[in-house]
């Protein structure tokens, strides 16, 4: 029968087309019978029909299908609730759509092939009523079966493609990409979405977006990201995009064959250039790498995790190449950290801070294991075994650290810097800390290197720079002991080091170190008067004397004026007792500083002390005691012990532990005065304290200077130590006196205290007139500025002017070539200019100009009359041109004393008569052009500030800096200017000099004018990130501060009339918690009193006492030897003042009232 109709005549046997019955062939269905088609119909008709008889076949069937349906019916429901409890509704949608649709088919319609089937083969019937509801278990069956297996209707593709049911023999694989070859993409495309990926996809798309906190978004951020800058285009390049990239043409065909030479590695030259690299045992060189790794900023944490392995990669062959490179390996080490903070296989555990915590720790052990395997390669390499000494911190045990680094320091006993790394390490260490042992171990490390010196110990020679090293760690011993409360300790070792360096006899110069100090025992102990007592005659004189059988000491009856004070030491009793004892402990700090001596001539004896800790044993100081050849660490001897008295001088010390002795609020809160702002800053603020000025942070000096027997102390050491200096060091001491007592002048004036201020003059005067009247001081002109300048500050300006018309009238001849005349007129000029800041008057009647333009002419000089001839200005100009341009090529010369000549003040001259004469902008000029041209002469002076050496004046180029910022100061403060000029000039001198104060100073006032602080705090991020220097963290901490002061002041402000410059702005205190945090995290910031006492006392201040307490302990944790944070913390935390007092004598610090004692007075 034909399948179609239309073809069913040409089934008939037709001979003529036979040929076409044969193409057509496939339209015939040989199996098909016409009679049982219609027997089948008229089965399923009869069926149809209502009423009708059905035989025995049809109802089992019917039967059968009822049944079959309420099983599909209880198979739903079982599905709704398994999606109910996994609540994955998707999935189970389609399935039971698909299940209801095929359960309704089979259902509704009845075919009449399967009711004949049914009625042929009784064994499927039997079949299908087992298993077509569920799978069942063979013993679960009723009647036994001859087929037992199941029908699994579930279709497997993988059935259908491959001829296995082993898993293992179906190939899977994923697709790389969704191209297809000869397929025009922008028309043709070929789908390869894999079943299941849709829903893969959508889990992606449902993940919530990462928050800015999130460990992939830090991890993005501390990443290092590198700009990618696209190329240029060339003029041929296209605008219109192609469709493909083109591949270059091969270099065969442009006729540039790369020659293949033959050599060992390439016989034969076939082998390219990377493949004979690799037979060398080399890698390809850098850019080829930076090719091969992809543009820079290729984006994501996958190019930067390349990036990552590529400078792992270059370390490691470095170090492979040369492994004995220590700044390659100290690199190495430091890199970790970045390894650790970026993207992808390098970073540590995540987590939260117990995830850090063992990502940080891991790290460390990363380190030294790093270090550990450089020490293979560089066994003897001091800076290998100090960087592990120094990771090992907070891995190892404080036994087993201290035992480490005694083991290094015997190793290596000729190492001042490695000495003073482990002298910070011993006094740092709160759980070993006491000052018996740390003082100790100063002694040992200053014998040593003293042995080192002189040659003793043969095994190690002396290197280069070791007696100024021991000068340092002899200076941060006595700071040491001044912080810990042991004063007297501290100045008894001034003095022997000054009996011992001046007073030597001239028997024992030639012995040993070790040998002279046994010769210098004696006169210690003799009794004899010391440096800085009446009557002293020094070693020396006494060993002579010793020699012709000693001398008697006479009474001196008119020494006996004793003023003691019977007043008692407790002001007001009503105080709480913390209160009582901190202030009679600082009132003792200032008073009894000075080693306690018995006093022959009244019959005292040691027994007659009331405090023992006030004498001095020769053990606590002879082996520190070190001997000095060089006159100028001599001479430096004599200023640092005059400093550490309080006097001021330009060689101050700001070597590597300076920070460690930063304990004075002064270096941030004394700045330039407003009404003076040329003069009032030409004294330096160190920051470090002076001896008898011990107090809480925050709390007022007692006194100005010292106390009585301090300033007598002060005068006879400089009494007696003056002779033996020479010409140029007298007139040093002479000024460092003269300037102490102007120190004292200008502190009375700032405190406002008129009969303060009169009683200190006149003492004042009475000194500096006695110094001038000395020989060799009358043309000492420096001597001449001072005291010019101290009758200025007094008041009395015409006093004032008559002497430095005098001092000019001395030395105008000298002319212009001579620094300390033009730093007497840049003075003189400073102050007159200060003076006629309110007027306008023209240049010609300007008293400031007549004194520039008499020192420019060099002539004979006449005090100033009221009028400047216009023509001596123009005279004057070209003279200061011509001076500052031949000094200037005197600079740049080669000849030391061309380099050693100061042009600061002649170039400060020249500026100031410019900015008189012209204006502003000619002084900026001059100026500029001097700095251009000292920082093009490339003197190692001029580039850094005192880089090679801890002492020394500031350089000229900072000097030059300072001077055109106070310039401009001045000068925005008296008339209309930008201040973005001044701004300018201080960021380009602080970039140069960050650890300058009064450049810093100067900034934050000019910044606190603004309400913006972004500007500020990102300059500040700049200098801190580029320096180690803690003195720019301070000032950053100092500016925030005083922003947060004004803001609670605008918020607390009662006067609704008031008009303020700053809006309330929160996170401050976080700010400035963060900043603190950052810089006791650093090395210098660590070990910095200064900054944790002012950590402790803003948290505090903010009522977080909790915190406080922690950063307390902290605190005592890295600076153990402080007394001063042991007084703010009795001062902050007044409820614990015993547990304070018990931890200070526990660690040996100077205890001068205990709380007995307090209560003794109590009761007075």
């Amino acid at each position: 029968m034909a399948l179609f109709p239309a073809f069913a005549g040409l089934s008939s046997g037709n001979s003529n087309n036979e040929k076409q019955s044969k193409e057509l062939d496939w339209l015939n269905n040989q199996s098909f019978s016409t009679d049982d088609a219609l027997s089948l119909h008229q089965r399923a008709v009869e069926l149809a029909e209502p009423g009708s008889q059905t035989s025995e076949i049809s109802f089992p069937a019917v039967q059968k299908q009822r049944h079959r349906k309420e099983d599909e019916e209880d198979l739903k429901a079982k599905k709704r609730k398994k999606k109910e409890k996994k609540k994955k509704e998707k999935k189970h949608k389609k399935r039971s759509r698909a299940a209801s649709e095929s359960s309704g088919c089979d259902s509704d319609t009845v075919y009449p092939s399967d009711l004949l089937k049914q009625a042929t083969d009784p064994c499927r019937q039997e079949e299908e009523e087992c298993v077509s509801g569920s799978f069942v278990w063979l013993d679960d069956l009723q009647t036994p079966t001859d087929r037992p297996f199941c029908i699994d209707r579930k279709a497997d593709s993988a059935n259908w493609e491959y001829k296995s049911l082993y898993r293992a023999d179906i190939a899977r694989y994923r697709r790389k990409g969704s191209s297809a070859l000869g397929l025009n993409p922008k028309t043709q495309s070929v789908s390869w979405v894999e079943p299941g990926s849709e829903k893969k996809a959508d889990r992606k798309t449902d993940r919530r977006p990462e928050r800015y906190y999130s460990r992939g978004a830090r991890q993005l951020l501390s990443s290092r990201g590198l700009p990618a800058r696209p190329g240029l285009p060339g003029p041929e390049a296209s605008i219109v995009p192609a469709h493909f990239i083109p591949v270059p043409p091969c270099t065969e065909q442009e006729g540039q064959a790369i020659p293949q030479g033959t050599s060992w590695i390439n016989p034969l030259g076939v082998y390219d250039p990377s493949t004979s690299l690799w037979l060398q045992g080399k890698g390809p060189a850098e850019h080829e790498k930076q090719q091969e790794a992809g543009p820079p900023g290729a984006g994501g944490a996958g190019s930067a995790c390349s990036q990552l392995a590529v400078r792992v990669e270059h370390f490691n062959r470095r170090l492979r190449e040369n492994p004995t490179d220590t700044p390659t390996w100290l690199e190495f080490v430091r890199f970790q950290d970045e390894l650790t903070g970026g993207a992808g296989s390098f970073t540590g555990l995540e987590g939260e801070p117990d995830g850090r915590r063992k990502s940080l720790r891991m790290t460390l052990e990363k380190k030294v294991s790093i270090l550990e395997r450089a020490l293979e390669s560089n066994p003897t390499s001091v800076e290998l075994k100090l960087a592990r000494l120094m990771l090992c911190q907070e891995l190892w045990e404080p036994a087993t650290l201290l035992k480490e680094w005694k083991k290094l320091v015997f190793l290596h006993p000729n190492d001042a810097p490695l000495w003073r790394r482990y002298l910070l390490f011993t006094q740092s260490q709160f759980s070993t800390f006491t000052v018996s042992k740390v003082n100790a171990v100063y002694g040992k490390c200053l014998s040593t290197l003293a042995s080192v010196q002189d040659g003793s110990m043969l095994s190690h020679p002396a290197q280069p720079g070791t007696e100024e090293a021991m000068l340092e760690i002899l200076l941060q011993q006595c700071h040491f002991l001044r912080q810990a409360g042991h004063s007297e300790k501290a100045v008894s070792l001034f003095q022997a080091m000054l009996d011992f360096t001046f007073f030597k006899p001239d028997s024992v110069r030639e012995l040993p170190t070790r040998q002279q100090v046994e010769f210098f025992e004696p006169f210690w102990d003799s009794g004899e008067p010391r440096i800085g007592e009446k009557g002293a005659r020094g070693w020396k004189a006494w060993m002579h004397q010793q020699e012709r059988g000693g001398w008697l000491v006479p009474n001196d009856p008119e020494d006996d004026d004793d003023d003691e004070e019977d007043s008692s030491e407790v002001k007001d009793k009503s105080w709480p007792k913390w209160r009582i004892w901190l202030d009679v402990e600082a009132s003792r700090e200032s008073n009894h500083w000075l080693p306690w001596r018995p006093d022959k001539s009244k019959g005292q004896t040691e027994e007659d002390c009331e405090d023992p800790d006030r004498q001095v044993l020769f053990d606590d100081l002879g082996p520190s005691m070190i001997r000095l050849c060089s006159p100028e660490l001599r001479f430096q001897l004599v200023g640092s012990f005059l400093q550490f008295l309080g006097l001021p001088g330009e060689g101050w010390y700001q070597g590597p532990s300076w920070s460690c002795l930063l304990d004075n609020t002064s270096l941030l809160e004394e700045g330039p005065d407003a009404e003076r702002p040329l003069t009032s800053s030409l004294l330096r603020h160190t920051g470090v304290g002076p001896v008898g000025h011990m107090t809480p942070l925050g709390s007022a000096r007692r006194q100005t200077g010292l106390c009585k027997e301090g300033e007598e102390f002060v005068q006879l050491v400089l009494q007696q130590v003056t002779p033996l200096c020479s010409s140029r060091e007298k007139a040093l001491l002479s000024l460092y006196w003269i300037q102490y007592e102007k120190l004292k002048v200008m502190k009375c004036v700032q405190s406002r205290n008129k009969k303060r201020l009169k009683s200190q003059g006149k003492r004042s005067k009475k000194l500096a007139k006695r110094l001038l009247k000395e020989e060799e001081n009358r043309g000492n002109l420096a001597l001449w500025r001072e005291y010019a300048h101290l009758e200025w500050l007094l008041g009395n300006l015409e006093e004032g002017r008559k002497v430095f018309d005098t001092a000019m009238a001395l030395g105008v001849a000298r002319g212009l070539k001579d620094p300390e005349l033009c730093r007497l007129c840049l003075l003189y000029a400073q102050l007159e200019a200060e003076e006629a800041r309110g007027g306008a008057s023209p240049c010609t009647s300007s008293a400031a100009v007549y004194v520039l333009t008499k020192l420019a002419e060099g002539g004979a000089y006449a005090p100033f009359s009221g009028l400047v001839p216009p023509v001596a200005v123009l005279k004057a100009r070209k003279s200061y041109e011509q001076a500052v341009q031949a000094a200037l090529d005197r600079k740049a010369g080669s000849t030391n004393a061309g380099k050693n000549a100061r042009v600061a003040e002649l170039v400060g001259c020249f500026a100031l008569f410019q900015y008189l004469t012209t204006g502003v902008e000619a002084a900026t000029s001059v100026f500029s052009q001097a700095l251009e041209r000292l920082e093009g002469s490339g003197a190692p002076e001029d580039g850094a500030s005192s880089d090679s050496s801890a002492w020394g004046p500031p350089s000229e180029l900072e000097s030059l800096c300072v001077m055109r910022a106070l310039l401009l100061q001045h000068h925005t403060s008296t008339s209309v200017y930008p201040l973005r000029q001044l701004r300018e000039t201080l960021t380009t001198a602080l970039s140069s000099f960050p650890t300058n104060p009064l450049l810093w100073q100067l900034y934050l006032r000019l910044e606190k004018r603004f309400h913006s602080a972004g500007r500020a705090r990102r300059f500040f991020h700049t200098v801190t990130k580029s320096i180690q220097s803690v003195t720019p963290q301070l000032f950053a901490i100092c500016a925030e501060q005083r922003r947060k002061e004004l803001v609670n002041s605008a918020v607390r402000a009662d006067c609704y009339g008031e008009v303020f410059s700053s809006m309330p702005e929160n996170g401050l205190s976080h700010r400035i918690r963060a900043l603190y945090e950052k810089a006791v995290a650093s090395e210098h910031g660590a070990h910095c009193p200064l900054l944790w006492r002012m950590y402790l006392r803003f948290l505090v201040s903010e009522g977080n006492l909790e915190r406080g307490s922690g950063i307390l302990y902290k605190a005592l944790q890295e600076i153990p030897w402080v007394k001063g944070l042991y007084m703010d913390a009795v001062q902050l935390f007044p409820d614990r003042v015993q547990e304070f007092l018990d931890l200070m004598t526990e660690k040996e610090l100077r205890l001068r009232v205990p709380m007995e004692e307090v209560d003794i007075l109590l009761e007075d």
